[in-house]
């Protein structure tokens, strides 16, 4: 029985300055793994789902040390390429209220940027595998990652296992030549579940949800006037089943309120609202949500509304931990989503 699920893309050193000091305050930083697809995989073996992580990774250390936290959470590698001189590495500043969070990558040249087509099997990646997910981040890092995604989707396509997609959406990714609007509708057109914020589908794709201002950065959203940008997708991508979209309302940086939608079957499903009022960290909060709708979308076959409730439960609860990882148990989300959010002391 196939029940793997894949992901594939590249994982980053990640270098935090502790305690919300600025990049120009700090003598230290902490030191931990994360990356988008990498963050899926984690959530899901958490979750007790069989999950592997495919990348390409040079044959040092620094790589060692990090394949051996992602088998720490019981995440297979076994297909993971080895070749290139470095891993790629992410520094980040924490924001706080009024100060947003800051990035700066240091990934040109990592191991994955020089992959090519063929570097992967992907017939037996695939063939014990029901499920396959990227993130429009991968195609964003070289031409390459770009072929060799591609590749994996058409040989996904022919052997049947559904395909999901985070559009994800980093405009300082794409400095090889070509813009996600000319590489991601080749992709996305194998994919069966599509997931999204209020910015990707119009930076990538130029559809725009009616009645919204995507420059719009605090306050509440209005779920129903997606809508309209479920159904452009799906017509222009008829293969999608289901298209799902993050909304957040984004009070500061310690404050943001969250939610999804969920369209299929020409039906829009609209989760509860989450009033999130200290973050500890928001990064990774989209691959949580991915993460847990995969599991929904497995687990609680034909019930879209609880796969979606689930996801959105999943993200709420990975806001208050630190690292890119959502460390957290079913048991866990499901109490959130049954309404206790108390967060009194479990003993």
């Amino acid at each position: 029985m196939k029940n793997k699920i894949v992901t594939f893309g590249e994982i980053m050193l990640r270098l935090a300055t502790p305690d919300y000091l600025r990049f120009t305050q700090t003598t230290s930083y902490n030191a931990t793994f994360g990356g988008g697809e990498a963050n899926v995989a984690v959530s899901l073996a958490n979750y007790g789902l069989e999950s592997e992580f495919v990348t390409r990774l040079p044959n040092n250390d620094i790589a060692r040390t990090c394949v051996m936290d992602l088998r720490r959470y019981g995440i297979s590698t076994e297909h993971i390429a080895y070749g290139g001189d470095r891993i790629g590495i992410y520094f980040l500043e924490t924001g706080a209220v009024a100060r947003p969070s800051k990035v700066i990558y240091d990934r040109a040249g990592s191991a994955i940027a020089e992959i090519k087509p063929g570097m992967i099997d992907w017939r037996e990646v695939f063939r014990d595998a029901k499920w396959f997910h990227w993130t429009g981040i991968t195609p964003a890092i070289s031409q390459g990652a770009a072929d060799v995604c591609l590749e994996a989707i058409k040989i996904a396509n022919e052997m049947g296992v559904t395909v999901s997609c985070d559009l994800n959406y980093r405009k300082n990714l794409w400095k090889y030549g070509k813009t996600a609007s000319e590489v991601m509708p080749a992709l996305v057109e194998g994919c069966d579940i599509v997931l999204g914020n209020e910015e990707d589908a119009e930076k990538v794709f130029g559809i725009k949800p009616e009645g919204f201002d995507v420059t719009q950065t605090a306050g509440e959203v209005n779920a129903a006037e997606f809508e309209s940008v479920c159904t452009q997708l799906m017509s222009r991508f008829p293969r999608i089943k289901k298209v799902i979209i993050t909304l957040r309302g984004s009070i500061n940086a310690n404050h943001n309120t969250w939610g999804g939608v969920l369209y299929s079957d020409g039906v829009l499903k609209m989760s509860r609202r989450y009033d999130i009022t200290h973050i500890v960290d928001r990064v990774g909060g989209g691959d949580s949500f991915m993460g847990g709708l995969i599991y929904g979308l497995n687990t609680y076959t034909g019930d879209d509304q609880k796969a979606l409730d689930f996801a959105v439960a999943a993200s709420c609860l990975k806001h208050t931990i630190y690292g890119d990882y959502n460390q957290v148990s079913v048991d866990e989300v499901e109490k959130l989503m049954g309404g206790d959010g108390s967060g009194r002391v479990s003993r």
